[in-house]
């Protein structure tokens, strides 16, 4: 499971998305403890309701600290966008400040979105697109898009997941090859099943499956592995039976080579909360809460940030 180092990649990361400054920390200031989580950290964005894009840095540590990011206006309309996807960037498109992409849904309709920056750091607003994919959408709770490439190693997978309020998870891919025209969101495949789920977060990315760690109304806490196989056959385990269902929001990132650092978010209370997840095996998964993020949550959607396919960190959470 290759790609940029994990403490390289957020860096980079952070470059295009996060404001110099002091990082913050509740209580009081962590120390260097040499704990298997202590160069971790997630980058988790959001869609405010005036339409802007956040982001913010958080590095694990007991207590987590936080780094403020910038925030890019007007990428969306006021109000409109309900899910967003994970958000990919490259830093490195020559004569910008970076590039963003990714997919929202507003209202019924899912659209595929993307900004460039100009090279003083500033959102080029003859270079911001929104684009129509198709409705149908309306039914739809989460959303989340998986693109792995172990660069420069092929296959270069990119892969969409949509629950539905009925509880049907639905998964399309995408196709491409350089002597063919891309197939795009083909191979529809769903399963049955899940109406209890409230969200979930993608943790794991490999050639043959992904999973995400779903979190319950009732407060339980699943993996849900997915294989890459016709027909769709999710496996689910339980890993927690309770006090999980407080999170409208998760938002994960690889930690170390097996393990996932987490953040919940629950909006109720405008909190988060960040924890060490180890390689997922069951109710055997070890889960170390790393406390409170001193910062709040105040946004209706949440994302991941992540950098291009092939630098991006592949998730291998199981």
């Amino acid at each position: 499971m290759s790609g940029r180092p994990i403490s390289a990649a957020v860096a980079a990361l952070l470059v295009l998305t996060i404001t110099p400054g002091a990082a913050r920390a509740s209580g009081t200031q962590a120390s260097g403890q040499a704990t298997a989580t202590a160069a971790c950290a997630v980058a988790p964005g959001s869609v405010t309701a005036g339409g802007d894009h956040t982001a913010r840095g958080i590095t694990a540590g007991s207590p987590p600290t936080v780094r403020e990011g910038r925030t890019f206006t007007d990428i969306y309309p006021d109000g409109q966008v309900r899910l967003s996807s994970m958000i990919a960037n490259d830093p490195d498109v020559t004569g910008t400040g970076g590039v963003f992409w990714g997919f929202v849904v507003m209202g019924p309709t899912m659209y595929n979105t993307g900004y460039v920056l100009t090279e003083e750091g500033e959102v080029d607003r003859s270079r911001q697109t929104l684009s129509r994919v198709g409705g149908g959408w309306g039914e739809m709770t989460f959303f989340e898009t998986s693109r792995y490439w172990d660069y420069p190693d092929p296959p270069n997978l990119t892969t969409h997941y949509a629950l539905r309020a009925d509880g049907t998870l639905t998964r399309w891919e995408n196709y491409y090859d350089n002597t063919n025209p891309a197939r795009l969101w083909v191979n529809k495949q769903s399963a049955t099943g899940f109406a209890a789920v409230k969200t979930m977060a993608l943790i794991s990315q490999t050639p043959t499956y992904e999973t995400f760690l779903a979190n319950t109304r009732g407060g339980a806490l699943y993996t849900i592995r997915i294989p890459r196989t016709s027909p769709m056959k999710p496996v689910v385990k339980l890993v927690r039976g309770s006090t999980w269902q407080g999170f409208e929001a998760l938002i994960a990132e690889k930690c170390g080579q097996y393990g996932t650092l987490l953040l919940g978010i629950d909006k109720d209370t405008q909190s988060g909360y960040l924890y060490a997840v180890g390689h997922a095996n069951g109710t055997a998964t070890v889960i170390q809460g790393l406390g409170k993020v001193p910062d709040t949550f105040t946004d209706p959607v949440y994302f991941r940030h992540a950098l291009r396919p092939g630098d991006a960190p592949i998730l291998f959470g199981e």
